[in-house]
């Protein structure tokens, strides 16, 4: 799996590198080990904002077929809170062909 290699921005950056030094969250990197585990695919974007008090990582994968699915994991547990598949216009196109 790869990892994309810029942030939004300085600020998304340096935010993140506080948490994970204060011990809020885990590296990007440990986190996409855990989850390329269950749900291998290539990492087209992350993000990582707080809700609720919670620091959450955003990220959309690219998996096997096409298929873009995107996830909300828990940032400092790695725990997948939820799974949104999205279908592309092109899969969408592909599958209506059959």
């Amino acid at each position: 799996m790869s990892t994309p290699a810029h942030a939004r921005d300085e600020g998304d950056h340096d935010r993140a590198r506080q948490a994970v030094e204060a011990g809020q969250i885990l590296p990007l990197r440990t986190l996409l080990e855990r989850l390329e585990r269950e749900q291998p695919g290539q990492v087209m974007e992350v993000d990582l904002e707080r809700e609720d008090g919670q620091w959450l990582y955003e990220i959309k994968l690219l998996q096997a077929g096409g298929q873009l699915v995107e996830f909300k994991v828990d940032a400092k547990s790695a725990r997948v809170l939820s799974r949104k598949e999205k279908t592309s216009e092109r899969q969408r196109h592909r599958d209506g062909a059959r």
